[in-house]
């Protein structure tokens, strides 16, 4: 590399590097090949053998090959275990550099509309529950305004997700695509078939036909349950590492939630449409958004152990008021069914409008710590070297930051599994 005076870029860097104090403890730099900094060694393996991918003599070194599309400069093939025994030492040692040069990653670009269509989703999905479930015990009605519902929800989802990217034409181009591993394609695909289903169950209530109307809604309800879980592998599959370390309990959270905030809009359209509140499917789907949550609570709670320090992306800033609000009023909604024995109607209404409250709260909360955690570059450095020790065939204590031995983990040390 030219340079004008001083010492060459290269010298400057190795200065500054050893004046840091160089590489932690059981790192070694040594490159594969050649000496850093110095020039590649090159000799004949034959005399006067041609060499590939160059003209005899060198001819072609008149050229510049950053310019000249008529040059044949191609990298030899070298020692591929070397290289990749260098590059092993370079990423051994049991601790993360000190200092760490971020950023990493990108936070997510997303805006209100993919939590709300996380949101709208979720009442779809809960709502396509309750109405298989009032099919089976044979209330008509209750199905019947449980499938509208499921519908009414799904209706904005598309639009929120066109909002989204900005243009209708990329929402078609991603059903050009059907790719089973990408949550993102099976998810625009699953969106598009739950639509397809609820509207024909809706058009089959209007036209009478009641069979029609119910297998059409199973249909919902089992594509509901995709849709309901694949917003949390969506999360889960990326490079975040709140988000990536969730990948086993982020699905189970929102489906829970759907259950809930969708049992919680059925229950206030079965009241406002005169169903009285002592009433077997209103009880039950009470009881439905009670115990989702609370075992939506009990699953947030482990994932938050289980996060160790990454929990503090949902702790703190934003992310961190909006899952306090979450919980509050989720405990509180819980407080007053608890309190309710009588199914007083306001307070009823009210513990609903909680619920579907702390399910929008969570999505926003979510979204929200992603974007703190993709901040954190300590973090996304320790993620990244465990998934290389992973790949290398290594054990999860090392991925904890721990010697292979099996020594415990610093206390302020994250797990990746």
């Amino acid at each position: 590399m030219s340079h004008e005076r001083g010492p060459s870029p290269e010298t400057r860097i190795v200065r500054g590097f050893r004046k840091r104090g160089g590489s932690p403890p059981g790192r070694d730099m040594t490159p594969a090949v050649g000496t850093r900094g110095g020039p590649g060694r090159w000799r004949r393996a034959i005399e006067d053998a041609p060499v590939a991918g160059a003209a005899r003599d060198w001819a072609d070194a008149r050229w510049s090959y950053l310019y000249k599309a008529d040059t044949r400069y191609r990298s030899d093939d070298g020692d591929d275990e070397a290289v990749r025994a260098a590059a092993r030492r370079m990423r051994g040692g049991p601790e993360t550099p000190d200092l760490i040069q971020g950023p990493f990653i990108h936070p997510a670009v997303w805006t209100w509309e993919v939590p709300l269509y996380f949101w709208f989703g979720g009442i779809a999905t809960g709502s396509s529950f309750a109405a298989v479930a009032a099919d089976v015990v044979g209330d008509e009605a209750s199905a019947v305004l449980a499938r509208r519902i499921a519908l009414a929800a799904a209706m904005p989802c598309a639009p929120l997700l066109i909002l989204d990217l900005g243009r209708p034409l990329r929402f078609l181009h991603m059903l050009r695509i059907f790719k089973p591993r990408s949550p993102m394609s099976m998810g625009a695909w699953c969106l598009s078939a739950f639509s397809a289903t609820a509207t024909s169950a809706v058009a089959a209530d209007l036209l009478g036909r009641r069979n029609v109307a119910r297998v059409a809604g199973a249909g919902t309800a089992v594509l509901g349950t995709y849709l309901g879980s694949y917003t949390g592998m969506l999360l889960a599959c990326t490079a975040v590492p709140v988000w990536a370390r969730s990948r086993a309990l982020l699905p189970p959270i929102f489906v829970c939630t759907a259950a809930a905030t969708g049992a919680a809009a059925c229950d206030l359209a079965l009241g406002a449409d005169g169903l009285a509140g002592d009433h077997p499917t209103r009880a039950a789907l009470r009881a439905i958004a009670n115990g989702a949550l609370m075992v939506e609570l009990v699953v947030s709670a482990a994932n938050e152990r289980r996060l160790g320090p990454l929990c503090e992306a949902l702790e703190t800033g934003r992310a961190g008021r909006l899952f306090k609000f979450a919980k509050a009023a989720v405990l509180s909604g819980l407080a007053i069914r608890l309190a309710n024995r009588r199914s007083v109607p306001a307070l009823d209404r009210a513990a609903s409008l909680l619920y579907l409250g702390a399910g929008l709260a969570f999505r926003f909360a979510w979204v929200a710590a992603g974007r703190s955690s993709a901040r954190d570059d300590a973090a996304v450095a320790r993620a990244a070297r465990a998934g290389l020790a992973a790949a290398a065939g290594g054990t999860e204590a090392s991925a904890a930051g721990r010697p292979a031995g099996g020594a415990s983990p610093s206390s302020d040390r994250t797990r990746f599994s």
